[in-house]
């Protein structure tokens, strides 16, 4: 009996108390809060020792950035295009309807690009890690030059080994970037 009473005070030190009405200033009953464990909880013990995201995850987030930072860049650079068109007889409504097709003509064009290229670039970076079951800078130098080579491979050998070398640069750049960050940056 003694043995059940140790075991139950040490979950308790392990948990925390949550309390989902605590934001609504009502008295909360000892019935109404809830243990939570204070570390993420994992099946195995492997998967607590990895802290990655799943391929699932990587893909959605380096596509779904890839897509609204294209998006953006290429909304911005149709409006640039639609203001150096502009014509001296054209009225307001004709001006914002320019903006706009070239606003989201540009942005629809290069958030695809873009969101392609973050598609490739998580299918290869977790391909790479699933066959060698490792995570490090070169990694994501090896997903950048195989990104670059496939997104330009059907321009012919000497295209895709340029812009191979481009990705595995800036795939680089970015991991260096990253770490400086890191170091550098109390956040």
């Amino acid at each position: 009996m003694a043995a059940n009473q140790s075991s139950d005070h040490e979950s308790d030190q392990s948990m925390r108390l949550y309390n989902p009405y605590q934001n609504y200033e009502l008295p909360a009953k000892a019935q109404y809060l809830y243990k939570l464990p204070t570390s993420p909880e994992f099946l195995f013990t492997e998967e607590s020792l990895r802290q990655r995201r799943s391929w699932g995850e990587n893909l959605t987030f380096y596509t779904g950035t890839g897509y609204l930072g294209g998006s953006i860049a290429g909304a911005s650079a149709g409006l640039y295009s639609a203001v150096r068109n502009f014509e001296s007889g054209d009225t307001t409504k004709l001006k914002i309807n320019r903006v706009l097709n070239s606003s989201g003509q540009s942005g629809r064009a290069w958030g695809n690009r873009v969101g392609i290229i973050g598609l490739i670039y998580a299918g290869i970076e977790s391909g790479v890690v699933a066959a060698t079951d490792r995570d490090d800078v070169w990694t994501s130098v090896v997903a950048g030059l195989g990104t670059g080579a496939a997104y330009k491979a059907a321009r012919g050998v000497r295209s895709a080994a340029v812009a191979g070398a481009l990705g595995g640069l800036a795939a680089a750049a970015a991991v260096a970037g990253k770490q400086a960050l890191k170091r550098y940056v109390p956040i």
